[in-house]
């Protein structure tokens, strides 16, 4: 459940934020990363709330996705640990590092200057490899659950979230020249939003009844 709020509670913040962004910050053309980049006004609340997000991410792998999915072995492990280590995981739980130096909302700030200084190299590199992750997580889970009986009704939906969020990742790296990053980049991680809050939803329905209380 923690998950869940978490990341219905990720998704509002990164739609508001614009609101306290720089005169130059356009929402179909800026990432979400430029938002909390440094000197950003209130990019502190991103880095709280993805930081947080993150720790809920982590916890809900290794505490209800592992234990739920156990069963089915090896690709659940896998699947859970990826998760974890995903972009959604220790990615956002690591956001008040290696944030990008600054903003291309900001006069003379360009997606080139921002890979000049070793935050950004580090923000790129970890970014892209969480997102990665995180579609080859969902393919190991879906794996997982088409091995579990009441499980198999979620494996290709799991599979279809996986390959439809790496092509929206494919599709973000080349709209750069039509100035679409930002809309797509929103499009993405609503999608792995989603997609959380479906697991966890899910992990809730199969979860065991509690045992009444006996005096």
């Amino acid at each position: 459940m923690i998950a869940l709020v978490a990341h219905v509670a990720f998704v509002l913040t990164w739609l508001v934020a614009p609101l306290w962004q720089p005169p130059g910050y356009r929402v179909l053309a800026h990432s979400i990363s430029d938002m909390y980049a440094t000197g950003v006004p209130g990019a502190w609340v991103l880095i709280v709330v993805f930081t947080l997000c993150g720790a809920a991410l982590v916890g809900f792998a290794a505490r209800s996705v592992w234990p739920m999915l156990r069963p089915a072995g090896r690709p659940a492990a896998i699947g859970s640990l990826l998760l974890a280590l995903s972009a959604y995981g220790v990615g956002d739980l690591s956001s008040a590092f290696g944030r990008l130096p600054c903003s291309q909302a900001e006069p003379g700030c360009t997606a080139a200057a921002q890979l000049a200084e070793s935050d950004g190299v580090v923000h790129s590199v970890v970014s892209a490899v969480g997102l990665l992750l995180f579609a080859v997580a969902f393919l190991f889970l879906g794996s997982a659950m088409s091995r579990l009986s009441g499980w198999t009704r979620y494996a290709w939906a799991a599979r279809g979230l996986a390959l439809l969020f790496f092509a929206l990742c494919v599709v973000t790296g080349q709209v750069g020249p039509l100035g679409l990053v930002g809309l797509f980049q929103r499009v993405g991680a609503a999608t792995g939003a989603v997609g959380i809050v479906a697991l966890a939803l899910a992990v809730l329905h199969r979860a065991p009844a509690p045992s009444p209380h006996r005096p």
